[in-house]
């Protein structure tokens, strides 16, 4: 019975170790695709999504980088119409004040969102 254990392991061991050696294939480079937006070529969190929407400014606070929109449903991020508090740049703020009404880019990760463009109707 020793034997045939022995002998089932020294046949065993060469073939369980003949794969240790081999090097994993690299995958297959994709081309990336030519996109005609300039945001879609920026590194963001996997989990970020990106829409536009129209709004009223409710508030504007450049100091602390946050603006409140009432806004319409933004359907490429899931979102119904409400109000709520976006972040976003000082600069993107210029020109900006309450009662404007405003087209709007947003890019959203997880339940909050950054204005990232904003334009006076």
């Amino acid at each position: 019975m020793k034997k045939t254990l022995m002998i089932a392991a020294l046949i065993a061991l060469p073939v369980g170790l003949s794969g240790c050696h081999k090097k994993a294939e690299a995958p297959a480079a994709v081309a990336p695709k030519a996109e005609a937006n300039a945001m879609a070529s920026m590194a963001m969190p996997a989990d970020a999504k990106m829409g536009k929407a129209t709004g009223t400014v409710i508030a504007v606070n450049a100091a602390a980088g946050t603006i409140t929109l009432e806004h319409s449903a933004i359907s490429a991020v899931g979102w119904s119409a409400m109000t709520m508090e976006f972040s976003a740049k000082p600069g993107v703020l210029t020109g900006i004040a309450v009662g404007d009404k405003v087209d709007f880019d947003v890019t959203v990760t997880g339940s909050s969102g950054e204005v990232t463009a904003l334009k006076k109707q």
